[in-house]
């Protein structure tokens, strides 16, 4: 779909219509690790110098069946990353689907919240658990939403950050 179309496009429009007037800035990339993201996020971080960094990384590494205790580092120094450059993590829960079985599943779910008691960080709810189930809003990969559901998922998420900011 066009980027345009994408929720992370549409969420200032859905910050507005909360109140909240604020740039938002997509940094991210398809296809990208928690590995991924934290190195990139130095060069970012400079670059915008963000008030708020929402941080929704980690289903590629789940994808991909990388060891849980990898994601919860990388999710931890990310977000400390973003502390010592002086703005504020927001952190998304992220699910996979239970390709690698229910332990590695639930390990992973597990990874979001414990990171975000130990580093102190907000916990913005998994959108796609509402997504999946309305027709038309999944791609057929079962992992994408479609260009559909993309404004429900900027709304969705803007209600969900809009008292951080």
């Amino acid at each position: 779909m066009p980027i345009e179309k994408a929720w992370p496009s549409l969420l200032s429009q859905s910050l507005k219509n909360q109140g909240k007037t604020v740039t938002v800035i997509n940094a991210s990339i398809s296809g990208d690790t928690s590995g991924n993201g934290l190195m990139r996020l130095p060069l970012l971080l400079k670059q915008h110098n963000p008030d708020v960094v929402l941080v929704e990384l980690g289903a590629n590494d789940g994808l991909r069946g990388f060891p849980v205790k990898v994601l919860e580092t990388n999710l931890s120094k990310i977000i400390q990353q973003i502390r010592e450059g002086s703005s504020k993590p927001l952190l998304m829960q992220i699910r996979i689907l239970p390709n690698y079985g229910k332990r590695y599943t639930e390990a992973f779910s597990n990874v979001y919240p414990t990171v975000a008691q130990k580093e102190k960080t907000p916990l913005i709810p998994f959108f796609l658990e509402q997504v999946v189930t309305k027709q038309g809003w999944m791609k057929s990969d079962g992992l994408h939403p479609t260009e559909a559901a993309q404004p429900w998922i900027s709304d969705y998420v803007a209600k969900q950050i809009a008292q951080y900011l």
